[in-house]
């Protein structure tokens, strides 16, 4: 019996090991609809860094349900931009948005998605003030010009279509599963354009 078992620990310990791994530093996901388009495509396989550093510019997914006050039940991933860092302000005016009064690089959206997409519901002037008064977002909120400690303000690529920070709020960092990493067979724009967007967040 002893002979069995030790025969069987180096299998076990490879197990353990990458159960750990994919538990807690990283794993795979699918995405799902159309929001990152045209950068990410519905049934892409992107990694997930569960222990990186989150900056302006990446690309996280988090628990939906625990954010989205639509969703009713069930467990459900979202994967979206951070735009606002702890502490930022946002704004947005005729196809520009802002970040602290700096202008954001969008190089990676359409026209139509910087300026009708970005506008969406909320006209060609909003920032975080006008947002939380809509009455879309979390209770908990509502009444603030800046992004609160431990939350992020994130928005889909596709904003014409994207279901994002607009609507109903920030994201708790404790709902966030890790950041997106694109994999090397991905070409080198999109993988500028998810895995070291925040080294060219502002425009020049």
């Amino acid at each position: 019996m002893m002979k069995i078992i030790k025969g069987w620990w180096p299998f076990v310990a490879i197990f353990l090991l990458v159960f750990l791994f994919l538990h807690f530093i990283f794993t795979i996901t699918t995405i799902s609809g159309n929001s990152m388009e045209p950068v990410l495509l519905d049934k892409q396989k992107v990694g997930v860094n569960r222990l990186a550093k989150l900056k302006r510019g990446d690309i996280v997914v988090f628990n939906a349900k625990e954010e989205d006050p639509r969703i009713k039940a069930g467990k459900v991933d979202y994967v979206k931009r951070i735009i606002g860092l702890p502490g930022d302000t946002v704004s947005y005016s005729k196809g520009n948005l802002y970040v602290n009064g700096k202008q954001v690089n969008q190089d990676y959206l359409s026209e139509s998605e910087r300026n009708e997409g970005t506008a969406g519901d909320f006209g060609s002037h909003w920032d975080l003030k006008s947002l939380c008064t809509t009455g879309l977002w979390k209770s908990k909120d509502a009444n603030t010009t800046k992004v609160p400690a431990d939350s992020y303000f994130v928005m889909g690529d596709h904003r014409s279509v994207s279901n994002d920070g607009r609507y109903y709020g920030y994201v708790s960092r404790k709902h966030i599963t890790g950041k997106v990493v694109a994999p090397f067979w991905y070409s080198k724009t999109i993988k500028d354009e998810v895995n070291h967007q925040d080294q060219h967040f502002f425009a020049k």
